[in-house]
């Protein structure tokens, strides 16, 4: 057997570790999902030849009405870029098969071939690509004809509804030993710099389907979106700011935040963030020194947690606990709403959240309902923590009134002292 060396995104290294019935990745465009699945499926079938195993990798989708609609062209791409791998494979126009013969690639439409599969092939493998259309009936009949023992099934898709079948049985509740992770263009080490044009462009003019397509969010109805009243831009934060922080915990699922924020009239700038799930306790005074003036200025913090507060205080932050309350989550956000917010470019969790905050939506009529949806939440409660103390006091934002020269001085050296509101 030749001895390779493969390179793969270092997050789905511990994907193809070891044994496992189910192998997968999801997530937005760019990630390299779909070509590491493709390259290693051929690597599986050089594995299990050289094991003396024989039958078909089958490469399977929801719908496909022909070749052209399959992976063939991506795992004949994949195979020929390592040349142990093309000198292995025997590929045609419409085929992929070892050399020797024992393994071949199959490609077939979930909708319409699985029942033939079951009779007529020994099915030792399937990647079943574009992942998020296929049905749970589809789930159902394929499983279980994938029975060789040692077989795999392995999924890739980019998620699109959370009541999909293949997010329910694949994330929600994925079989015991899964081994299935998020795949975005932050974990692909060779992301090119085409598609971060096409990544900046989008999140510019397209920021209701930027989540989706890059960072493998739920498509949103853009009406049921709570903040409209943002933007991306880079900025310099005034040396003697008044600095506001926000702190959000979570723990082995949701994040641990802490947001900084500053601002000028009707205009709330974000300006730096910190975010980590599993953070422990003793860990998060590390975290928080990573935002420069955190030990500096009072941070408001989610009270459910009063122990962690309590701990933080202790470790020299000054930090309270955020006043709850009837109401206090619409009237936070209604805040919020009333600043145009400027996010600075590095708080990719900020504009994640933004994007995807939204009200819930009645699945049966599209009805966008009074309730927001308590989830994409965490730096926002942060900012929400942040400026409460301002909004009891009963602060509105206004627009700042800007000194503008008149005929060539400034109001200061005039006598009138004229300014204008920008």
């Amino acid at each position: 057997m030749t001895t390779a060396k493969v390179e793969l995104p270092p997050k789905l290294i511990p994907v193809f570790m070891g044994e496992a019935r189910y192998r997968g990745a999801y997530g937005g465009r760019g990630s390299a999902k779909t070509r590491t699945f493709a390259k290693m499926s051929a690597v599986k079938i050089y594995q299990w030849t050289n094991e003396g195993r024989e039958g078909i990798f089958l490469c399977a989708r929801e719908f496909m009405n022909s070749l052209d609609e399959s992976s063939l062209e991506e795992i004949k791409a994949a195979i020929q870029s390592e040349q142990w791998l093309a000198d292995f494979f025997e590929i045609g126009e419409k085929y992929i098969r070892t050399k020797c013969g024992r393994i071949s690639y199959k490609f077939a439409g979930l909708t319409r071939n699985i029942e033939s599969l079951k009779s007529k092939a020994r099915i030792l493998g399937c990647w079943v690509d574009e992942g998020e259309a296929v049905s749970e009936g589809a789930w159902r009949k394929l499983i279980p004809t994938v029975r060789e023992d040692g077989s795999e099934i392995w999924i890739t898709w980019n998620p699109e509804l959370d009541d999909s079948a293949t997010h329910r049985r694949f994330r929600l509740t994925p079989p015991k030993g899964a081994k299935i992770v998020e795949m975005n263009y932050t974990d692909n080490p060779w992301f090119p710099a085409v598609l971060e044009q096409e990544r900046q462009e989008d999140l510019l003019n397209r920021p209701d389907d930027y989540v989706h397509v890059w960072e493998g969010g739920f498509k949103t109805n853009s009406e049921a979106q709570v903040f409209k009243n943002w933007r991306m831009e880079e900025f310099e934060t005034p040396a003697k700011a008044i600095h506001r922080f926000g702190a959000d915990w979570g723990f082995a699922i949701d994040p641990t935040v802490l947001v900084r924020c500053h601002i000028e009239g009707r205009r709330l700038y974000v300006d730096q963030e910190v975010s980590k799930v599993g953070c422990e306790i003793d860990q998060t005074p590390a975290l928080f020194d990573k935002i420069e003036g955190s030990r500096d200025f009072v941070i408001r913090a989610d009270s459910a947690r009063p122990e962690t507060v309590s701990y933080m205080r202790r470790q020299g932050y000054k930090i309270i606990g955020a006043k709850k309350g009837p109401g206090s989550i619409e009237d936070g956000v209604e805040f919020l709403r009333s600043f145009d917010i400027i996010v600075h470019p590095r708080c990719v969790n900020v504009q994640r959240e933004l994007m995807l905050y939204s009200y819930k939506v009645d699945k049966q009529t599209e009805d966008i309902l009074p309730f927001l949806d308590d989830k994409n939440n965490h730096t926002i409660d942060a900012l929400r923590y942040a400026l409460e103390e301002l909004r009891r006091s009963g602060y509105e934002p206004k627009d700042v009134a800007k000194p503008v020269k008149r005929d060539g001085y400034w109001p200061s050296e005039q006598s009138d002292n004229d300014w204008i509101t920008a």
